[in-house]
């Protein structure tokens, strides 16, 4: 518990000051006031967060954590568990979509594997952090025991703080686990107490059988293990997965640095949302990169006052959403830092 005590007690309200100074900064640009509108919104959001008015961007990762979900039993995909471990080689190897997008953004992807049900053994470039091989079957009992839930947690700070030492300037999420969007969708109806099919949708794309099984299953996990939504710890062990407490604690870790995160999807936000539900400060701090096509994915955003980015009917996970808009952030800030004054420019300023 210590590392997960200690990003909390980190974490603070992002300074009104700076948002306004950024503001004014951006207000003197060769611009009539407002006009570059949500751009704007990601510079001085961006520049308050990071504390300065010339706020760096060049360093760009996105985390990309894998984990098995013994949920996968109950048909709840329409793949079999064995794709998680073939796209982690997949991901290693360059060949995925969230490393084709992350280029086109020069941002890093990291692998994490904090719960494969797999031994990678001496992969290269796959950061190992393994807790276990997968949860449980939530629709049994607890996905993990909170002990494993806590430990999860502290991997994803311990990975936030590693960015601080190595200069990241801006961190994203991703993830990899066949299965993952039936916790999701637990975790939400735990928190918010909304009906199960009201927060479900198809994830890889199963059918309506497949669809009205998936809403059985997590029905029957919440009655089974009934999470507390007032400890967000209980709801995530319940209920949860091991990539899903990862990028929560990941979240907590950029908050408690100061770095902005870039939040993907329906699973990324999920652990987002664990995260706010620890710290509410922690929304400050994110970017929610797209609004999934998952139906539950709008109510999660809702609750974490998070107005999206692009909506572009995405839903493959990975940390792709994360990438489009980092690069729509860095446009923002290169706004802030780069384009010119009034007075340099020697243009007239408008009348207000």
């Amino acid at each position: 518990m210590k590392l997960l005590n200690e990003a909390l007690s980190k974490i603070q309200p992002v300074d009104p000051a700076l948002l306004a100074q950024a503001q004014a900064k951006l207000d003197n640009k060769t611009k009539p006031i407002g006009s570059l509108g949500r751009l704007e919104e990601f510079a001085r959001r961006y520049a308050a967060i990071s504390g300065t008015l010339e706020p760096s961007t060049w360093k760009k990762v996105i985390f990309t954590f894998a984990a098995d979900h013994g949920v996968v039993a109950e048909g709840v995909s329409a793949f079999p568990k064995e794709v998680t471990v073939q796209m982690v080689h997949n991901f290693l190897a360059g060949g995925a979509g969230v490393n084709v997008l992350a280029n086109h953004v020069r941002a890093e992807v990291l692998v994490v594997d904090i719960g494969v049900d797999h031994d990678f053994g001496d992969t290269p470039g796959l950061i190992g952090r393994k807790i276990a091989r997968g949860t449980r079957n939530l629709a049994q009992g607890p996905a993990m025991t909170r002990e494993e839930a806590i430990a999860a947690l502290e991997v994803g700070i311990e990975l936030a703080n590693g960015c601080k030492k190595e200069g990241i300037a801006m961190a994203g999420t991703g993830e990899m686990g066949i299965g993952n969007t039936t916790p999701s969708s637990a975790i939400v109806a735990a928190f918010t107490g909304r009906s199960v099919a009201d927060l479900t949708h198809r994830g890889t794309g199963i059918n309506d059988s497949a669809l009205n099984n998936k809403v059985r299953v997590i029905e029957q996990a919440l009655a089974v293990n009934r999470p507390d939504p007032a400890d967000p710890i209980d709801v995530l062990a319940k209920v949860g997965g091991l990539e899903i407490a990862g990028i929560a604690g990941l979240v907590l870790g950029c908050a408690a640095n100061r770095i902005p995160v870039v939040v993907d999807g329906f699973i990324s936000t999920a652990g987002a949302l664990v995260a706010s539900e620890l710290h509410p400060a922690v929304k400050e701090y994110l970017f929610a990169a797209h609004q999934s096509v998952e139906i539950g994915h709008a109510v999660m955003l809702e609750r974490l006052g998070a107005d999206p980015i692009l909506d572009l009917k995405m839903r493959l996970g990975e940390g792709t959403g994360a990438a489009l808009a980092m690069g729509l952030i860095e446009a923002g800030v290169k706004i802030l830092k780069e384009m010119a004054t009034f007075e340099e420019a020697g243009v007239a300023e408008g009348e207000y």
